[in-house]
């Protein structure tokens, strides 16, 4: 059922910051705080700390817990903070807890490590993470972690259970569930979760789902902000063009390096002046020819919008 407190509070564009490091590969408290602090200044709808972007898989649970308390301080309540938790049910029990405890507002459960389990281990791990803090929980849908709209339809019926993010792009399926879902009188915050889900906006908008991620954000905020305002105000043309002119050749980069969906963020948060540092193991940094590919589409991005930064 959905929790008021969390799910209200909800909206505009999510922010996923990266997770920064110094030259010796340490965690860089100060200058992730100061990403947060700049996405809240730019007018994030939220915080999603230490997720996909921002390397859950390589942050030690200290890490994490350092990490998730720096985004709640920086927020200082203006936006919810929302963490990743993952990994099998013991393991994301753990981060939930630390989550908790450093007073983020909810979590995004990522997909269990490793293994493909069936729809009632599904239901069963997330039921357990759902039960074992009072954080609403949003499942992230993707890789592993598949869910038929029946299992939807019993997330949706637990307590703590408020969204379901989708990772996978299968529009049908996602139709089936939403309909599902509202079929049994339930509801769930819907979320499009695919690596640049600007590119996929108007098609989830057509099922139903206007909350997304977007991983722009962390290093354009202009662009991302006046994309998300022509969606939501109908105004076709704009879309069209930064579709045509930056996110698709942004997606076309992005699809030519494995992890490219995290590094070419996190270059592009440098490239804007932040240094955040690479990323870790066993992700690796993209090529010098990618890099400046990035820079020129950014640039092409910022003359649509008429900036000649």
């Amino acid at each position: 059922m959905t929790s008021a407190p969390l799910a209200g509070r909800l909206d505009g564009l999510l922010f996923f910051p990266v997770t920064a490091y110094g030259p010796d590969g340490t965690l860089d408290l100060d200058a992730f705080r100061a990403h947060v602090r700049a996405g809240v200044e730019a007018g994030a709808g939220a915080v999603f700390a230490c997720c996909g972007t921002g390397e859950f898989h390589a942050l030690t649970p200290e890490e994490y817990g350092a990490c998730v308390t720096a985004a709640v301080e920086e927020t200082a309540g203006r936006v919810p903070v929302v963490a990743g938790t993952g990994y099998g049910t013991a393991l994301a029990i753990r981060y939930a807890r630390i989550a908790e405890e450093a007073g983020a507002d909810g979590l995004l459960a990522m997909p269990p490590y490793l293994v493909v389990a069936d729809q009632e281990g599904l239901l069963r791990h997330y039921t357990a993470l759902a039960g074992a803090t009072g954080l609403d929980v949003i499942v992230y849908q993707r890789d592993n972690a598949v869910l038929t709209p029946g299992t939807a339809v019993e997330l949706a019926r637990l307590d703590g259970v408020i969204g379901l993010k989708d990772g996978l792009g299968d529009l049908d399926l996602m139709q089936r569930i939403v309909s599902a879902v509202r079929a049994e009188g339930l509801e769930l915050l819907y979320f499009n979760g695919l690596p640049t889900a600007e590119l996929t906006g108007l098609a989830y908008r057509g099922i139903g789902v206007t909350l997304y991620s977007s991983a722009v954000f962390c290093f354009a905020p202009d662009i991302a902000l006046a994309f998300h305002r022509a969606l939501d105000n109908g105004d076709d043309a704009t879309v069209e063009r930064l579709i045509d002119g930056f996110y698709r050749p942004l997606v076309e980069l992005r699809a030519k390096g494995r992890g490219y969906a995290v590094s070419l963020v996190k270059a592009a948060v440098r490239m804007g002046g932040l240094d955040v540092g690479e990323v870790r193991p066993p992700l690796s940094e993209p090529a010098p020819a990618h890099l400046e590919e990035l820079a020129a589409i950014i640039g092409r991005g910022r003359a649509l919008l008429g900036d000649p930064r």
